[in-house]
C-alpha cells in the first residue's frame, strides 16, 4: 500500500470511529510525533552540578544500586 493509499484508508476509518478514548488516542500519537521536545533550562548551579557528577562517575566514585539499597534500608531502620 502506497502513502497516499494508507493516508486515505487511515482517513476514511477515522471518520468512521465513534469511540471518543479511541480518537483521543489516535491524536495523542499524532501530537506526539510532531511536538517539538523543549528541553528545561538548567542553572548554572545544575549545570555544574552535572559536570561534577559526571566526573565522580569516571573516577568510579559511586554507588552501585544494591549498595544504595543497603544505605536506604539501614537509614529507614533509624
Amino acid at each position: 500500500m502506497s502513502t497516499d493509499e494508507l493516508k486515505r484508508h487511515l482517513h476514511e476509518g477515522i471518520e468512521n470511529i465513534d469511540d471518543n478514548e479511541l480518537l483521543n488516542t489516535i491524536k495523542e500519537l499524532i501530537d506526539h510525533k510532531y511536538l517539538t521536545i523543549k528541553l528545561p533550562k538548567l542553572s548554572e548551579w545544575q549545570l555544574n552540578r552535572i559536570k561534577e557528577s559526571e566526573k565522580q562517575i569516571n573516577q568510579g566514585d559511586f554507588l552501585t544500586e544494591e549498595e544504595a539499597d543497603k544505605i536506604i534500608d539501614k537509614w529507614l531502620k533509624e
